[in-house]
């Protein structure tokens, strides 16, 4: 059995969704210890702990520690099993915890199993400190579709901090066969695009949103398409999404609302973002860099790409994927600089 200590890196979840992914795929068992040690409230929370219920039910694992705030926790995978499954981060206590870090635990697995999957998970859809559903959307899956995956979501509705109550609805189909991955440079940009939306509060707000992030990119000589969206939810919020579509890769920058947060504010945000990347150099934004790394240790074949900003996650990510993965896994560059990741 593997021995993880969650304080490694960054301290967070993801050496947790990291390693239940990998087990699942590899059939490898593992013993984490010190879970999210980096965190104001150590151990499982909510999205955690349906992470491990989740990867559990896919695998038929024999789990140990698998209880809110656990700070321990023994991971047994069995055999892979695609088929329809419903997972509920709120099922054990009232959260808001994002749907997109539960997909982050299964889809690897969910790929790897025999069968198509037919998943639906509830939870924040559109809350901090996780990737929207939009990313994952219009960024990640396109992005891992070229190793030769399939993979489709529909949001069904909407899910904001802290009420929580979004659905989503995923389609996983079993890659045929898997492709590396070389992306040195991101080509021409081809198309910015986006979405300004709000819920239960007044559609004016998402056109302040639109407004003055198109009176930026217009400053700046770029233009977009931006979509102004109602969506369907149980609670409140605002949202601002912008994906830029290169002719090697895709990127995605948002920013949500909040109370007494100014609209205007929420766009420059995004602007920001965009701006960093647009005159930066590297071809996958900060966020996508860390979230490939799974996949393409998975793909046989050398996989190689840049990206503008080299982050703590990206180098816990690596490390987390070394301790399951035999192969040569290296990120050069220092955490805020351009940097490259290399799979040998």
């Amino acid at each position: 059995m593997l021995t993880l200590d969650g304080s490694m890196g960054e301290g967070g979840g993801q050496i947790l969704r990291t390693a239940v992914a990998l087990s699942c795929v590899t059939g490898k068992a593992f013993r984490l210890v010190n879970i999210r040690a980096g965190r104001r409230n150590p151990g499982l929370q909510p999205q955690h702990l349906t992470s491990v219920l989740a990867a559990q039910s896919i695998s038929s694992a024999q789990v140990r520690g698998a209880h809110l705030s656990s700070q321990e926790l023994e991971f047994f995978p069995g055999t892979l099993q695609g088929g329809n499954y419903d997972w509920d981060v709120a099922e054990r206590k009232g959260s808001a915890g994002a749907v997109s870090l539960v997909l982050q635990a299964v889809l690897l697995p969910l790929i790897s199993a025999r069968a198509v999957s037919r998943v639906r998970i509830r939870g924040g859809t559109h809350v901090p400190w996780s990737p929207p559903i939009h990313y994952v959307q219009e960024v990640f899956l396109p992005m891992i579709a070229k190793l030769g995956s399939e993979a489709h979501i529909d949001l069904i509705r909407w899910g904001w901090y802290p009420a929580g109550g979004g659905e989503v609805k995923v389609t996983v189909a079993p890659a045929p066969g898997w492709g590396s991955l070389n992306l040195q440079d991101r080509g021409s940009l081809k198309k910015l695009r986006g979405i300004s939306a709000v819920a239960n509060l007044p559609l004016a707000i998402a056109e302040r949103q639109a407004g003055e992030l198109r009176r930026l990119l217009q400053g700046a000589g770029e233009d977009a398409e931006i979509a102004i969206v109602e969506a369907p939810s149980s609670g409140k919020g605002t949202f601002l999404f912008l994906v830029a579509e290169f002719e090697q890769v895709r990127a995605g920058f948002s920013s949500l609302g909040a109370r007494g947060k100014p609209a205007e504010e929420v766009a420059r945000e995004v602007f920001a973002q965009w701006a960093r990347y647009q005159q930066g150099r590297g071809a996958v934004d900060e966020h996508l860099a860390d979230q490939l790394i799974p996949f393409v240790a998975m793909a046989p074949g050398s996989s190689v790409y840049t990206t503008y900003g080299v982050t703590d996650h990206l180098l816990t990510s690596a490390w987390a994927v070394r301790q399951f993965v035999p192969r040569d896994i290296s990120v050069s560059g220092k955490v805020g600089e351009v940097g490259e990741v290399r799979v040998v």
